[in-house]
């Protein structure tokens, strides 16, 4: 289990914690941690954040896609690999794989069946007002951007996303892109969690490309998954098989805590989607 460390801040996010770390668990009830996997090295970029961690087993090593800023940079989303899901993990390239010059995070990894890698990743509403889904291909060694990013959505498109006053205008116009998680049903529908804030806090909702592919069209579920003070969620099979969801909840710092529920496929009014049972509280 990978997160933002958290430390002893008070009032708000961590300042300049600059590491990554992680536990460890067979039954996600007992943990081991926490262990740090990344230390910001010298000639690394990012100085702040280090925000939403996520990690792949991929063609024999494992990726980092990690979100970080700097006072003179903008928030990106850079690649990171180790030979160990414990670290040390270190960078793929000196520069983020999300485009230059955008405010960007949250970036996760998708490979499609044709074998082509894919970084789907939030392109932010503080520089954007109406926050941004975006799709990126990268080479198959994840180290570099192969084409032009495609956009796949916008916040706004989702009924249940509620704006927020914009950082920009001081008016009741942005709306909020977090946490993409791309996840293909065992009947072959493409699936994609993702957060914003809704009627009662955050919240999470399904996309689903209506071609199939991750360049979309996406359709937007009109009710979320969850719907009160909890998102940014991923899908991983426990030790015995079982399809788990992990999200955070509640959304305020320092009490962030990761939470675990078993989770099915079941077809509803949209087509295949994803129902919940109940939760278990993590470390």
């Amino acid at each position: 289990m990978y997160g933002t460390r958290s430390g002893d801040s008070q009032g708000g996010w961590p300042r300049d914690k600059n590491c990554h770390e992680c536990f460890r668990s067979e039954d996600l009830e007992n943990w081991e941690g926490p262990f740090q996997v990344f230390s910001a090295h010298e000639g690394f970029w990012g100085t702040q954040n280090f925000w939403a961690p996520e990690v792949y087993a991929y063609r024999g090593k494992y990726y980092l896609f990690g979100t970080f800023k700097a006072p003179d940079r903008c928030r990106a989303t850079h690649v990171l690999v180790s030979e160990s899901p414990l670290g040390p993990f270190r960078s793929l390239h000196p520069k983020p794989q999300t485009p230059e010059g955008w405010e960007c995070l949250d970036g996760s990894l998708f490979i499609d069946d044709r074998e082509q890698a894919w970084m789907i990743f939030c392109r932010e509403w503080v520089e954007i007002d109406d926050g941004e889904m975006w799709a990126q291909k990268l080479s198959a060694d994840l180290v570099q951007p192969i084409a032009e990013p495609v956009l796949l959505f916008r916040a706004s498109e989702a009924d249940w996303a509620k704006p927020i006053k914009s950082r920009i205008t001081g008016q009741l116009n942005a709306y909020v892109t977090d946490g993409p998680f791309i996840y293909r049903t065992k009947d072959g529908a493409l699936l994609m969690l993702w957060s914003s804030l809704g009627e009662k806090g955050y919240a999470m909702g399904i996309a689903r490309s209506l071609s199939g592919k991750p360049e979309g069209p996406w359709q937007q579920d009109p009710e979320p998954m969850v719907n009160e003070d909890g998102g940014h969620g991923m899908l991983f099979e426990n030790l015995q098989g079982q399809l788990m969801l992990a999200y955070h909840q509640p959304n305020r710092n320092p009490n962030e805590r990761a939470r675990f529920f078993p989770i099915h496929e079941v077809n509803g009014p949209m087509g295949p989607t994803l129902s919940v049972a109940a939760a278990r509280d993590g470390s």
